[in-house]
This record gives C-alpha cells, sequence and structure tokens, in this order.
C-alpha cells in the first residue's frame, strides 16, 4: 500500500488558497481513479482508490499544516508503512507556477508541512511532490501569497496541472518518478 499525503490547510475558507495545492492535487487524482468517499480517520480525511494497479490511501490531514505529521504517522504506524512508501504532495515557493518536481528526501525549506512530518516520521526519507506556485519575490510577502487564493489568472495552469497530475499519477505509484515528471510537462503544456 501506498500513502498518498496531500499537505494543506481545513478551514472552508482556506480551501483556494496556493498552500492548499496539496488537497488540491489528492482531490483530483481520488476523482479520476475512482476512490471510494472521503471518510475522517487517523486525525484527516482518507480516501481508498487503486492507482495504475497499486493500492493507495489517499490522507488530506485535518490537523493544520505545522501538525501535518501527527496525521500522516498515524496512518502510516497503523498500516506498518515504511517512510519510503509515504509521498506528500505540497506547495513549493522555489518553483515556477504549474511546474512539478519529485524528489526523495531532503529538507523541509520553512515548509511547516514537511517540518512535522520530519519531526514525526524521524526521517524525512518519503517521497515530495512538488508543485510550483512561484515566489512573490520578496521574502516579507510569502506568508501573504502562500495563504493567499489562486488568482483567476491561475486557473490557467493551475487545473492543466492538476489534471496532468491526475493523470500521469500511475507512473509515479510504479515508482518512475523521472516518467512521471516528463508526462505530467507534457500534458500540462498541451492542455495549458
Amino acid at each position: 500500500m501506498l500513502l498518498w499525503v496531500g499537505l494543506g490547510n481545513p478551514e472552508p475558507g482556506m480551501a483556494r488558497n496556493r498552500h492548499n495545492i496539496g488537497f488540491l492535487a489528492l482531490d483530483t487524482i481520488a476523482l479520476r481513479h475512482g476512490f471510494g468517499p472521503w471518510r475522517p480517520r487517523f486525525k484527516g480525511l482518507v480516501a481508498e482508490g487503486m492507482v495504475g494497479g497499486h493500492k493507495v490511501l489517499a490522507l488530506k490531514p485535518q490537523t493544520y499544516m505545522n501538525a501535518s505529521g501527527e496525521s500522516v504517522q498515524a496512518a502510516a504506524g497503523f498500516f506498518k508503512l515504511p517512510v519510503e512508501a509515504i509521498t506528500a504532495f505540497h506547495d513549493e515557493l522555489d518553483l515556477m507556477p504549474g511546474k512539478v518536481r519529485v524528489k526523495r528526501g531532503g529538507g523541509a525549506a520553512g515548509h511547516n508541512g514537511l517540518r512535522s512530518m520530519d519531526r514525526m516520521l524521524g526521517a524525512p526519507d518519503y517521497w515530495r511532490v512538488r508543485l510550483g506556485i512561484g515566489h512573490p519575490g520578496d521574502k516579507e510577502r510569502v506568508l501573504g501569497h502562500v495563504l493567499g487564493d489562486f488568482a483567476k489568472a491561475d486557473r490557467d495552469w493551475l487545473l492543466p496541472l492538476l489534471d496532468a497530475v491526475a493523470d500521469a499519477a500511475p507512473l509515479l505509484a510504479a515508482g518512475k518518478p523521472e516518467d512521471f515528471m516528463t508526462k505530467v510537462a507534457l500534458l500540462a503544456r498541451a492542455e495549458g
């Protein structure tokens, strides 16, 4: 089983925040691949499904970003999953809007959701799907940027990106991150 975690904040008023792109990605994957309904469990919302022949538990922690690791640790512990079976989908300031990078391990780079996961899992060796939201240019504007809603103009790249991530998800589930990134780039370009 794979544990795919979307990072975001649970407040309804924050649903369209840039910081919640991880939730949006998981919602799109679950819908595209016919996952079961979302239900409360592990201090989060979970939905189960199959992606490319691999069983996936989708998890959206409802603990707020800075305590996301509590939810992830509870789910991973219950299913006795190794850290390598976990993938976090999260917003990335250091990537241009619409760009995607996948990597295993690394630092939290100031991301409170990743920092919480690192602390609770005891290791940063899980996979990360970094979803670019762009940098506002000034360090002082970062908080407002990530907690701000996507602008109408962002839909031109956001919707094609979410669709591309969902369409390419079987490659990610199969452990082919390079192929996944290539397919997302091609699909997002074709749709955008």
